[in-house]
């Protein structure tokens, strides 16, 4: 190549930068938001909603403990109740109900039925599940100890206020007087 043809493409190319600066800029800037997500992907609010997912899933235990204890720290400020102890009993845990894809094909056999969970796939390579709905747990009863247990008005907004937090009965609330 001759070197008038270099000046050539030089000036070529220097004008069309001077034309779409602004697009090559934000196309600049595109590239490297799509390149940080990463880096504040794991935040701390994130890494404790997963925490607390995780354990849902393993059980719902400490679920109901958290449950428990907000209970106590609550019933405890109730006029008249004083120190509590707050024991719920579990019916079912929490449960997922999972989107399905069912698929049916017709052999010579009959019709055979296949049923598979939705897997969504993220970029990151991550998959999870698609959850269509999260149930609650269902409590089987609950057993109130407190200093104050013995006062009928103090029973009946004891049992009033678990009733209206788990969703007992009044029948499967037992509130007792502690030492």
């Amino acid at each position: 190549m001759k070197k008038t043809d270099l000046i050539q493409w030089k000036k070529r190319l220097d004008s069309l930068f001077q034309r779409y600066k602004y697009v090559l800029l934000v196309i600049l800037v595109g590239a490297v938001l799509l390149l940080l997500p990463p880096l504040w992907e794991k935040d701390g609010a994130e890494e404790r909603e997963a925490e607390s997912q995780i354990r849902q899933e393993e059980g719902g235990t400490d679920s109901v403990d958290d449950l428990e204890r907000r209970l106590e720290e609550s019933l405890s400020q109730i006029q008249g109740v004083g120190e509590t102890d707050v024991i719920l009993t579990l019916k079912s845990g929490p449960q997922k109900i999972l989107a399905q894809d069912s698929e049916t094909s017709v052999s010579e056999r009959g019709t055979e039925a296949s049923v598979s969970a939705v897997i969504l796939s993220r970029g990151s390579g991550e998959e999870d599940t698609v959850v269509v709905q999260q149930l609650s747990p269902q409590y089987q009863g609950a057993l109130v100890i407190c200093s104050g247990g013995d006062d009928p008005e103090v029973r009946l907004r004891l049992v009033e206020a678990v009733s209206a937090l788990t969703g007992l009965g009044a029948d499967k609330i037992s509130v007792c007087k502690g030492k």
